[in-house]
């Protein structure tokens, strides 16, 4: 079967240069059906994994179409697209960046995020932008402070909407709904779609057409995934053993705590490899410091905290290390999908030792796989495995338990 092309959905010579540029062969799936309803003005609700495109298939359709009708209001809001977190915003700002580039018209943009400088975001839009890029949050407070202009506005677009609701951002969206015209364009994107997802669509886009990205290999199916078992004592050894035995090069490596992020940069710094951590300790100048270092390849491995789970794009990351284990399968799911993005290969590797079976035998039953375990020579686990003997028997409360008291209403009753 011949694969689609970029020039056969629609997009203008300017778009289309911006996909050489970009260095895209074919498009995705959910480019392939995204890209011509948006052209065609159409609400679009998209389910679709993460890695598959997303970003792409919202903007380069709405690029095209603000170069069709230049809107002879300069440097009004036409487009306001909402993320749940600081770096996804700053992905999709970035995109719109190297996407608009070679644009006829150029186009402006504005990025809203906390951690930065409120101030300085605040007079980029007095000097007036064509797009905005925010997280739910700060663009309330740049709102309260400023007058944003929004009567222009042709687009809205919420992506990631599903993390969206995680984060509690239900009440910010809605809020910021009531400052929108009610004639737009409104394009939601999600990894999944869940009931309150759904409910907020149906209030604010019940014309939508709906788009569910399932033919699509799932992320996890696309990774080579390597379970090792180590001792937790002996994993800090086998990661910088593996980094050099196997020389694996732009690595990122996931930990549960900031302050192991920390301890595990120093000891990767003292064997030679060129280490940073990326976690909620650092302030924002400094994460966009070090993930711009990692991008460029100026430093070997990134040590992150979940913080960098969702909403972070590498191009072409091709190691992915579970040091400590996510909580759950969905976590699971995300973490690895940094690598093998946009039909890319790539390899997640997972550390467990005996206290963390029955957890990731939970993960591999939800994620419908069943990974063979590896031993490292030097490396093997060892000790017994945890015993699942009973536990201490109950001991009763001071209150009544529900069937002490169910027993005492029928006593009363009677």
């Amino acid at each position: 079967m011949t694969a689609m092309s970029f020039t056969s959905l629609g997009l203008s010579q300017d778009l289309l240069k911006a996909v050489l540029y970009a260095g895209y062969q074919h498009p995705t799936a959910i480019q392939t059906q995204a890209i011509p309803l948006i052209l065609k003005g159409k609400d679009v609700i998209a389910e679709a994994k993460t890695g598959t495109g997303k970003t792409a298939s919202f903007v380069f359709p709405i690029l095209q179409l603000l170069q069709e009708c230049p809107d002879q209001k300069n440097k009004t809001v036409k487009v306001l697209v909402l993320t749940p977190t600081r770096e996804l915003a700053m992905q999709v700002s970035s995109a719109i960046k190297d996407y608009g580039r070679l644009l006829t018209h150029p186009l402006r943009a504005a990025l809203i995020v906390g951690g930065a400088n409120i101030h300085v975001q605040l007079r980029s839009l007095t000097h007036g932008v064509d797009i905005i890029v925010a997280t739910p949050g700060r663009l309330l407070d740049v709102a309260q402070r400023q007058d944003v202009d929004f009567q222009f506005l042709k687009f809205l677009v919420i992506d990631e909407a599903d993390k969206m609701f995680d984060l509690g951002f239900s009440d910010e969206i809605e809020a910021i709904l009531k400052l929108l015209p009610t004639k737009r364009q409104n394009l939601l994107f999600s990894a999944t779609i869940g009931r309150k997802v759904k409910a907020l669509a149906q209030r604010f886009m019940p014309d939508a057409l709906d788009i569910k990205i399932e033919d699509d290999v799932p992320t996890v199916e696309r990774i080579h995934q390597r379970v090792i078992e180590v001792n937790a004592v002996k994993r800090g050894p086998l990661l910088r053993h593996l980094i050099q035995a196997e020389q694996w090069q732009h690595v990122l490596v996931f930990v549960s705590r900031a302050r192991n992020a920390d301890i595990m940069v120093a000891k990767l710094r003292k064997a030679g490899i060129k280490a940073k951590a990326f976690h909620g300790g650092l302030t924002q100048a400094q994460r966009t410091h070090v993930l711009a270092d990692f991008k460029k390849k100026r430093i070997d491995v990134l040590v992150a905290t979940d913080l960098a789970a969702r909403g972070i794009d590498i191009d072409k990351l091709p190691f992915v290390v579970n040091y400590d284990l996510p909580r759950s399968a969905d976590v699971y799911i995300h973490r690895i999908g940094r690598t093998a993005r946009a039909g890319e290969s790539g390899t997640a590797v997972t550390f467990i030792g005996h206290e963390d079976q029955a957890h990731f035998a939970l993960i591999e039953k939800r994620t419908r796989t069943r990974l063979k375990r590896e031993s490292i020579e030097g490396f093997e686990l060892t000790g017994e495995p945890l015993s699942k003997g009973k536990g201490q028997p109950p001991v009763k409360g001071l209150r009544m338990s529900k069937k002490d008291k169910a027993r005492a209403a029928a006593k009363k009753e009677g």
